[in-house]
């Protein structure tokens, strides 16, 4: 099949662009970068340079596409809100208007966990809950929105559409989440925060590729599939201080035992929240109230309809991932 892939140089959609070529497909990857030099790590990519936002998708090479998979997204913590609103949902919107013209078949949505989030703990999350009414992180709201774009053009006789929602998605390459919680706690910036009882899913960046092409194969055996999310997880939820201290101990550094409460911690991502939004700082801040809640609360997914409708399950478990990616994390 002709598949093309938005984000197809990231974290994921790399994975996902390689596993694709080696299955045959002619795939095409879109960034917004102009001559990226990762592009020509993967024999036989076409790498096309696009910027989303800004205009509609109608190059000649897109026609003829079958399916697509929507990886690129703008991922953080704090920053303005118009630049997540204009990755994250307009992007969608626009790749959405150039996928009905060009009568694509699929539409695989990466989306996120995060669009359910809520100031309280979820435990065995399924898909009934509702999209978050917390207006406080410009990426969930933002992500929520585009789902919603991406559900609601699923059309029973053209493109059907689906959502993917792996949950805090680590391994080797992982721009976001372990190097920087490694880097802050090396500069002594980083405390348990609640009472480290929580439990949560993590879910290794194969999996979730796995899970894509997954919902990719069900797609073309099942015409009728979509319209719906799916929560992507490891089945395997952690203690997450319990988790980040083996690995802290594997790489030598000294485990955690100072703790923050959540209310100090929420209140003090309020008002951090508050500064960075005065002074127009772009980087993410220190702490947020959405990443008090994330390190304090439960928050963990049940996959059973993911198990059900794409027949995903987990190809590496907690042990093997963390195995496998163990290298990479010393090597930081």
């Amino acid at each position: 099949m002709k598949i093309l892939v938005t984000g197809g140089l990231g974290f994921i959609g790399f994975r996902l662009v390689q596993n694709l070529i080696d299955q045959g497909h002619e795939v095409h990857a879109l960034g917004r970068t102009q001559k990226p030099t990762k592009a020509k790590e993967i024999h036989g990519l076409h790498y096309h340079p696009h910027d989303l936002s800004t205009s509609v998708l109608s190059a000649d090479w897109f026609l003829g596409t079958d399916t697509i998979f929507h990886v690129a997204a703008k991922a953080g913590m704090g920053g303005n809100f118009t630049e997540y609103l204009q990755a994250n949902l307009v992007s969608t919107e626009k790749l959405l208007v150039a996928a009905k013209q060009a009568k694509v078949k699929r539409f695989i949505y990466t989306s996120t966990p995060s669009v359910v989030f809520s100031k309280h703990p979820i435990c065995n999350g399924t898909e009934s809950l509702a999209y978050s009414t917390e207006n406080f992180s410009p990426y969930a709201t933002t992500k929520a929105w585009a789902e919603k774009a991406v559900l609601l053009a699923d059309n029973k006789s053209g493109m059907r559409t689906i959502a993917l929602r792996p949950h805090l998605v680590w391994g080797a390459g992982d721009p976001h989440l372990l190097p920087r919680v490694i880097a802050r706690h090396q500069a002594g910036k980083f405390k348990i925060v609640g009472n480290a009882k929580n439990k949560v899913d993590l879910t290794h960046v194969d999996n979730v590729v796995h899970a894509h092409l997954c919902a990719l194969e069900s797609m073309q055996v099942n015409a009728s599939l979509g319209g719906k999310a799916y929560f992507i997880g490891q089945n395997e939820p952690v203690f997450l201080w319990e988790w980040l201290n083996h690995i802290f101990t594997e790489l030598g550094l000294p485990t955690l035992e100072k703790a923050v409460p959540f209310k100090t911690a929420y209140h003090l991502g309020f008002m951090i929240e508050k500064l960075w939004g005065a002074l127009r700082i772009k980087s993410d801040p220190p702490m947020t109230r959405f990443v008090a809640c994330q390190l304090a609360q439960d928050h963990w997914f049940s996959s059973e309809a993911a198990q059900k409708d794409l027949g995903y399950q987990p190809i590496l478990s907690m042990d093997q991932a963390l195995e496998k990616t163990l290298p990479w994390l010393r090597s930081l």
